[in-house]
């Protein structure tokens, strides 16, 4: 799995005296890419270790985890559930159409029900329903994700590495596997992180990170034209796609903070690109956009 660094030429960075690169971990995998891929690594393995043939997982109608959870279950010869929160609607999308494509069980979970997904008594119910399984929390973070993800980061010389943030599992794994004089940037795609920082700081004894959260737009999933915009636009000037769910808006985040001479002169700047565009074709889907993806 050869990973690719991009510098990225820009009039903003040129101006600043800042230099950019981006690492495309969205381009290990056709379909567990990014840090998807990291996260699931360790978690199947130990799922082998533990003689389990089923892998039972959480997450949305368009999520990535849910996708890539069911590509790679099906590549491992095991079975694969997937719980959806909310009704089923139909037809279903595409990400649940190609996740049941692949072998994954679909089964949906009011949005009350789904709050309860870590409470014992609602594991034991699925249990009861399915049968044994190796559970994998929603989104891939446990410690095996952390210690797959902990391998992102190599012996990359930057002052600065950014990421976005959704459970908060890829952060924690760079942050162990940081330089001390590098500073860890974390861009929240979710609005209140209170509980995200108290993950991480569970995760993590390091210090020498930051949580950016005015780059949300909202809220997970929020968008707005002055996003997508920007998304279009660099993917024009650099060929790069980015997703509008986390990627997009860490980088609008992040040139926003450049302008705003957060950064000193001089410095270096490693962005990791975590994948997730497979959530671009639910949003073209849902709004009828034309945001660039995967597949």
């Amino acid at each position: 799995m050869k990973i690719i660094t991009q510098k990225i030429s820009h009039p903003l960075l040129k101006e600043k005296e800042i230099q950019l690169f981006i690492k495309r971990i969205d381009q290990n995998h056709e379909f567990v890419s990014g840090n998807k891929y990291y996260k699931l690594k360790y978690n199947l393995l130990e799922a082998a270790k533990q003689n389990k043939n089923t892998i039972l997982t959480f997450g949305g109608a368009y999520s990535n985890h849910i996708e890539a959870t069911a590509f790679a279950a099906k590549e491992k010869g095991f079975k694969s559930i997937g719980i959806i929160r909310g009704e089923e609607t139909l037809p279903l999308n595409d990400t649940l159409s190609f996740a049941k494509e692949n072998g994954m069980q679909i089964h949906f979970v009011s949005r009350e029900e789904y709050r309860k997904k870590q409470t014992e008594s609602f594991i034991a119910k699925l249990k009861d329903t399915f049968g044994s399984f190796y559970l994998i929390p929603e989104g891939g973070t446990n410690t095996f994700a952390i210690k797959g993800t902990s391998e992102i980061l190599e012996e990359e010389d930057h002052d600065f590495v950014c990421c976005a943030i959704g459970t908060g599992g890829t952060i924690s794994g760079i942050i162990n596997s940081a330089n001390n004089n590098q500073k860890i940037l974390g861009f929240s795609a979710i609005k209140g992180s209170w509980d995200l920082k108290k993950d991480i700081t569970n995760w993590t004894t390091n210090e020498n990170w930051q949580l950016i959260e005015d780059y949300n737009f909202g809220g997970f999933a929020k968008i707005s034209d002055e996003l997508i915009s920007f998304i279009t636009d660099f993917y024009k000037t650099q060929n790069i796609p980015l997703d509008a769910i986390y990627t997009g808006k860490m980088l609008f985040g992040l040139f926003d903070m450049i302008n705003k001479d957060y950064f000193r002169i001089g410095s270096s700047i490693l962005v990791i690109h975590t994948g997730g565009l497979q959530g671009n074709r639910a949003m073209n889907e849902r709004f009828r956009l034309n945001l660039p993806h995967n597949l």
